[in-house]
């Protein structure tokens, strides 16, 4: 009765939480849960707590069980210049309409047999968020404020087997919820398949179903790896079937990744993973914006898009158990950031060029066995330069030539409590 009662009480908390818009390697989250975040998410062949099916299911089963519900504060800052544009002077852009946002997460997992455990886990897999009081777009026309809103929550029941000692196989079903909506850029209008469906309609919401399947296991004495696998998930912004290439549709791009944990002794562990997310593969966001000037219209099949390419994410944790109820970890992560310098103009709106993130973190353990996490997380602002990125000439074609400039940096601080079932 406890359990259900603390369960319960978890879920409510989690649903009473605003889930947040963030922008990290690209708009996927640098890591879930707070041990894992506070080491630049390295998971894969390093499961911690109930958090593990985030980056791998195969984790389930060797975390235990237990609930771990937590909220990080996420801070980011970005910003924007149009620079030797033909219609204005050169000036520079906050995006910082809104400054402070919360993310929820909850893990519960429960070991069924020896070699069985299942669990759920209810995290915010990214998102991106922009708000633009003085617009960029205003000296070719738009009004208002300008900005987009991109929210992401999976659920994902998991379940994971072992079938020997050491080794652990598992799958979980990523159930996504998105959210969106755009402000400010219904000078757009005028390009798209569906010109009422550009801006300014107000928070749109999808739901999608995938896949992700991993592996982890102990192939030598001290040495684990791991690999996972998730499926592309369909998703649909049908009030923004105007902006967005092939009638709206949004969806969670394809990834997957490998990790390995080394611990050379009872105290210490060291990991790695190397992370793939293929964004160029969703045409709303890979697309370029090179269709648009050969007059193909924003909403059409294969349309104009945002021009990300692929990302690969590079990540190093370490972790020791300074006395017996304190551990301290730490980690660094390096990414090549998916906007190239050419696709600019319209990443006015989604500044995700973060690159490197530095992370730290502890975990208490209290008498009885439950835990206090915490993490603090840094991504180093950077700036992608524009080359070329403005389209030249007058409208319909044209917007003056010129760059625009983007530039990102972020704080995030997360804690989380555990129970020991």
């Amino acid at each position: 009765m406890r359990t259900t009662k603390r369960l319960s009480m978890a879920v409510l908390t989690t649903a009473l939480l605003p889930f947040a818009a963030n922008a990290t390697n690209g708009y996927f989250s640098h890591g879930y849960g707070a041990q894992g975040e506070g080491q630049a998410g390295v998971g894969v062949a390093w499961a911690q707590d109930s958090l593990a099916a985030a980056t791998n299911p195969a984790g389930t089963s060797e975390v235990g069980d237990r609930i771990d519900v937590g909220a990080d504060w996420f801070s980011p800052r970005r910003s924007a210049e149009i620079v030797g544009n033909a219609f204005g002077a050169d000036a520079s852009y906050s995006g910082d309409g809104k400054k402070n946002f919360f993310l929820p997460a909850l893990g519960f997992t429960r070991q069924l047999s020896d070699s069985v455990g299942a669990g759920v886990a209810v995290y915010g897999n990214g998102g991106l968020n922009t708000i633009y009081h003085d617009n960029p777009y205003a000296r070719f026309g738009a009004t208002g404020s300008a900005g987009v809103n991109l929210e992401q929550l999976f659920v994902t029941p998991s379940i994971a087997w072992k079938p020997a000692a050491g080794q652990s196989i598992g799958a979980g079903v990523n159930i996504a919820y998105q959210r969106f909506s755009a402000e400010g850029i219904g000078l757009f209008s005028g390009f798209s398949s569906s010109p009422g469906n550009v801006s300014d309609q107000g928070p749109d919401s999808s739901v999608g179903v995938g896949l992700r399947l991993g592996w982890s296991g102990t192939v030598a004495p001290g040495l684990a790896l791991g690999a996972t696998w998730a499926s592309r998930i369909h998703g649909q912004f049908k009030d923004y079937r105007g902006l967005f290439a092939d009638g709206g549709r949004f969806d969670v791009p394809e990834n997957y990744g490998v990790g390995l944990a080394f611990r050379p002794d009872a105290d210490w562990t060291f990991g790695a993973d190397v992370q793939r997310i293929l964004y160029s593969r969703v045409a709303a966001v890979g697309d370029s914006i090179a269709p648009l000037l050969q007059g193909t219209p924003l909403g059409a099949a294969n349309g104009p898009g945002f021009g990300w390419r692929d990302v690969t994410v590079f990540k190093l944790g370490a972790s020791t158990r300074v006395s017996p109820d304190l551990v301290l970890r730490a980690g660094v992560s390096h990414a090549r950031q998916p906007v190239p310098d050419g696709q600019t103009f319209f990443n006015i709106l989604a500044p995700g060029v973060v690159q490197d993130h530095l992370t730290a973190g502890a975990t208490w353990t209290r008498p009885g066995g439950n835990e206090w996490s915490g993490f603090a997380a840094w991504g180093r602002g950077h700036s992608v330069d524009g080359s070329g990125s403005i389209p030249p000439g007058n409208p319909p074609a044209g917007f003056g030539g010129g760059n625009v400039n983007v530039r990102l940096k972020e704080t995030i601080v997360g804690i989380s409590y555990a129970w020991k079932l």
